[in-house]
């Protein structure tokens, strides 16, 4: 068997999905995206297929060893996020090539569902309580919300006290046993954030995402330590090698690997071998479509320290499109009672409407994050 052609569309609300074909008639649906950069990403990948037509889909780790050493520049968000949907498809049509879902690929489920958790607020967050409330009301017992808006390098205590009214307000709404994920968004600097993650710890967070921009990590020894819950990290980390000096330096608890980011199951696999060897937790970052959820879930499957899955059903991005618009069999990804059973079909176990999927893709998309800037006008982190 050979592969013969990568297909892509960029589809609403803001995905790009990926078609792996052979000439055997097998294939593979995989997700290569950078929200925001899905041209780009989408150039990327077929700049990459180059080194894939003519090959053996079969050998996944020889192919994505090729795809991230042949190159000679490495790691990033383009290139790693374009490795990561080539590495989903070939999982993908492995598992429906052999008739086995990716999980027993990767050794067999560990567990028969994934606890699932939901967003709500909003961007600039707001009316967090009642959006809470009504997640609760479906069956979840965790969500996640943003921490707060913009916030100066040095701003008010004011902004502080804000915050904490807001995770105030989720929590009075939901009670202690309900799990909350507060994310900061890299929004706030080390000045604030050494403030706000101590007075959020009388409210109990199940974790607090980003306490700071990935590129400001090393300063959480300092910062953060003693607090009495976990912080997470790994959406804008790329490659095991980032999470490993991470790892190393005992600054987080929680690992957030992108399966469409971070060079896909192959190496999230990796990352969460790792994270189980500091005792630090696996929790998928997810914010966008069903391919994304379906990898996550089978890597989720196979890893006993994952925890909990994000997912993005009802996310306030998803304005035109949702998860499981694409898919033939919605009940694939159904969330019940807070959980996802793993997939069970072959390779990710969900099939996708391709028509739709060119219906949708004539639609397109031009997704970017809002330019937010401070009052003095210069730019701010969104």
């Amino acid at each position: 068997m050979k592969i013969t052609r990568l297909k892509t569309w960029q589809v609403p609300p803001r995905w790009l999905f990926l078609k792996i074909e052979t000439d055997a008639g097998v294939y593979g649906w995989g997700e290569p995206v950078v929200e925001g950069r899905a041209a780009t990403v989408e150039a990327a990948v077929h700049e990459l297929s180059d080194y894939l037509v003519g090959e053996d889909p079969h050998r996944i780790e020889h192919l994505w060893n090729m795809l991230y050493r042949a190159g000679f520049y490495r790691g990033g968000p383009i290139l790693m996020s374009a490795i990561a949907g080539i590495d989903q498809a070939l999982w993908d049509l492995k598992g429906r090539d052999l008739g086995v879902p990716v999980h027993q690929l990767l050794g067999g489920r560990v567990r028969d569902r994934m606890r699932m958790y939901a967003w709500t607020g909003g961007d600039r967050p707001q009316d967090v309580g009642e959006g809470a409330r009504a997640l609760v009301d479906q069956g979840f017992t965790a969500f996640k919300m943003n921490g707060t808006p913009e916030m100066a390098i040095v701003d008010s205590h004011r902004k502080v006290d804000e915050a904490v009214a807001r995770v105030v307000e989720a929590r009075d709404a939901v009670g202690p046993d309900v799990g909350i994920g507060i994310d900061f968004h890299g929004r706030v600097h080390r000045p604030m954030a050494k403030a706000l993650l101590r007075e959020l710890e009388p409210y109990h967070p199940m974790f607090v995402e980003e306490p700071v921009a990935p590129e400001h990590l090393p300063c959480l020894a300092n910062i953060a330590g003693g607090l009495g819950y976990p912080l997470a990290t790994g959406e804008r980390l790329h490659t095991r090698f980032e999470f490993r000096d991470l790892l190393a330096q005992g600054m987080i608890d929680v690992v957030q690997p992108d399966l469409s980011h971070c060079g896909g199951i192959s190496e999230g696999m990796k990352i969460a071998s790792l994270a189980s060897c500091h005792d630090v937790a696996l929790a998928p970052h997810c914010p966008l479509g069903p391919l994304t959820l379906a990898a996550s879930l089978h890597v989720d499957a196979v890893n006993h320290n994952a925890f909990i899955q994000e997912q993005s059903m009802g996310i306030h991005y998803n304005k035109d499109n949702d998860v499981l618009d694409y898919l033939v069999d919605k009940s694939a990804l159904t969330i019940e009672d807070g959980f996802c059973a793993i997939p069970e079909g072959p390779g990710l176990g969900v099939e996708i409407d391709e028509a739709f999927v060119e219906e949708r893709a004539q639609v397109g998309h031009r997704w970017r994050n809002p330019v937010w800037t401070h009052e003095d006008g210069s730019i701010a982190e969104w």
